[in-house]
């Protein structure tokens, strides 16, 4: 119902004195990306289809004008066509240009269509894999690559799936189309329009070879310059405390040199391919005018020939224009989707089915657990959680107490150990996703989606009534619902009702009591709230607390003095475990953590 607000800060390159170097995603390779790619084809083959129909006809009708042209220079040449006769044919050229703008619009069409159809696919699968990932994978690579991904990745293939994608496959199609028609023309002007075809083909190879990891670079840098500056933005207050400015400075600049070079690079590309490129759409036009002029003034070309394979070349420049204008656009777009797929990468177990807790009793044994370059931050964790316990653990910062309340959660599993729900292992119940309606992790965090408050609660509970919805806000004293203009269909967030604080938190909790889990982790729910908001929602987080465990996670010392048990924690152990009174009598860490924070002598 709620993410963690972050781990226990562990000592190392993650913590407080040293820099964090996030991990990365794995990238697909070619032939996984190119298996993907026909994949997202072939989930509309009904449709490409009709687009691969439609462009063929418009490639077909273009080059009938241009030899309909050159008939009618021959016969005229010839004296065989009266003016009738010529007006019929340049009606005809007439017809099948009005065909060709025709069958290019609807091909364009089915092609813009197709390519949003497989992009509201691609944004469907980016979300499911993101949300998908291993907790400690999505922590380790930082979220600029992730967002990276899922925005300005995302954002390259729609522009390629809704403009670049269409306009190359109708210009693949129209060369082809154009190239046959000129052999079939005259063999000898066909070797002329096939004069430029070496020189793409060899600096494209060129290009080609070295576009790849060039763009790969320079997204990977792109994600690079995102998490700099997010860290940056959310630390600054950190940064400026302890002086180090400069030193993060150095840090924005180096990443945005590195952005800098490999922008420089793909430049580079483009500036040897479209000159190149220029150079190879002229030739051919030039040889067929030099080749098949000699060929008329020797009689083995007619004159009808000569203006058709010229106007084919003339024909012939658009599509491999804008194909080639393309060709970076693809590039690009295709080191993008190599990412994108590159989630999809990440080594997940498959998820166990026929999954049933014999109770609720929670237990972790011999639990260890290390944040990426880091110590240990839990070390040989057992403990049992009964059903219906209310179990408070407290400790000093760093302590690990966060950390064991996300494994609890089954947001993350352990390294070593094992944490299980009534004998069944917490991560196989979250990977099956059996876990929501059995252990719900609250902490300081209270998110509000985008969307009705319908939706907004029911994300707990998907068959849920009005009735069980509106049950659930009464029991959190959810009076402001009664105010809101639509009900249960108000818009909440970005664009509707922005919802306070402590509204947030009584959304979240009606959430879960909707959910009906056996197991609560509060994760200090309230310390970021205001004294008398605290109050409002301790009264709520009271009646979604009956009858339900309750682990608590603590700093306030009187959350475990009503507690059934208490669990001290220190560096990573459970140093003590009892009931308030015997720790107290006990004289241990917990007696000092209380003499401490009651003032009791």
């Amino acid at each position: 119902m709620s993410t963690p607000n972050g781990p226990d800060a562990p000592d190392g390159p993650d913590g407080p004195d040293g820099r964090h170097v996030p991990h990365r995603l794995p990238v697909a390779d070619a032939a996984t990306a190119r298996r993907a790619s026909w994949r997202l084809l072939a989930d509309d083959g009904r449709a490409m289809a009709a687009i691969v129909a439609l462009t063929c006809l418009a490639a077909l009708s273009g080059v009938a004008g241009p030899w309909l042209l050159g008939r009618i220079v021959t016969r005229v040449e010839n004296g065989e066509l009266t003016v009738g006769q010529v007006d019929g044919f340049a009606a005809a050229v007439l017809g099948f240009a009005l065909a060709q703008l025709v069958l290019t619009r609807y091909a364009r069409y089915l092609s813009h269509r197709f390519g949003e159809r497989a992009l509201a696919r691609l944004r469907e699968e980016v979300v499911e894999r993101t949300l998908a990932l291993p907790g400690r994978y999505a922590e380790r690579v930082g979220a600029g690559d992730l967002v990276t991904r899922s925005s300005l990745d995302v954002g390259t293939v729609a522009a390629t799936l809704r403009n670049a994608a269409p306009d190359v496959f109708i210009a693949v199609v129209q060369v082809l189309v154009i190239l046959t028609a000129t052999f079939l023309l005259d063999p000898l002007i066909g070797l002329c329009a096939l004069a430029g075809l070496p020189i793409v083909w060899a600096v494209s190879r060129w290009y080609l070879s070295r576009a790849r990891e060039a763009y790969l670079a320079e997204g990977a840098a792109a994600g690079g310059v995102t998490e700099v500056l997010d860290s940056t933005a959310h630390g600054a207050r950190t940064i400026e405390a302890y002086g180090v400015g400069a030193r993060q400075d150095g840090v924005v600049d180096r990443a945005v040199d590195t952005a800098y070079r490999a922008r420089v690079r793909t430049l580079f590309l483009r500036t040897v391919l479209f000159p190149v490129t220029e150079f190879a759409h002229a030739l051919p036009t030039a040889l067929v005018l030099l080749v098949g002029g000699f060929g008329y003034l020797h009689g083995s070309v007619t004159l009808g020939a000569v203006v058709a394979g010229g106007l084919y070349m003339w024909q012939l420049v658009d599509p491999l224009d804008r194909a080639l204008n393309w060709v970076e656009q693809l590039q690009s777009s295709g080191a993008s989707f190599a990412r994108i797929k590159g989630v999809g990468l990440v080594s997940q177990e498959p998820p166990a089915t026929g999954l049933r807790p014999a109770d609720d009793r929670i237990e972790a044994v011999g639990v260890r657990y290390a944040y990426a370059g880091s110590h240990d931050v839990l070390t040989d964790v057992d403990l049992v959680v009964r059903p219906g316990e209310r179990l408070a653990v407290v400790g000093p910062s760093g302590a690990g107490k966060s950390t064991l309340g996300k494994l609890l959660a089954g947001v993350d599993a352990p390294d070593a150990g094992r944490i299980l729900v009534g004998g069944v292992p917490v991560a196989d119940l979250a990977a099956a996703g059996e876990l929501g309606n059995r252990v719900v992790l609250i902490t300081q965090q209270h998110h509000v989606f985008m969307g009705t408050l319908r939706e907004n609660m029911t994300l707990a509970a998907p068959d849920a009534e009005d009735a069980a919805v509106l049950a659930a806000l009464a029991l959190v004293e959810a009076d402001w619902v009664h105010d809101l203009p639509d009900g249960l269909d108000s818009l909440l967030g970005a664009g509707g009702t922005e919802l306070g604080a402590a509204q947030a938190q009584q959304l979240t909790l009606a959430r879960v009591q909707l959910a009906d889990p056996h197991t609560l982790i509060l994760d200090e729910a309230t310390s970021l709230l205001d004294p008398t908001t605290a109050r409002q929602a301790e009264r709520a987080m009271a009646a979604v607390r009956s009858d339900r465990t309750v682990i608590s996670i603590a700093h306030r010392l009187q959350t475990a003095h009503d507690a059934d048990r208490v669990a001290v924690m220190e560096a990573g152990r459970i140093v003590e475990l009892g009931t308030h009174d015997e720790l107290v009598a006990a004289g241990g860490r917990y007696a000092e953590l209380w003499r401490s924070w009651s003032g009791e002598s």
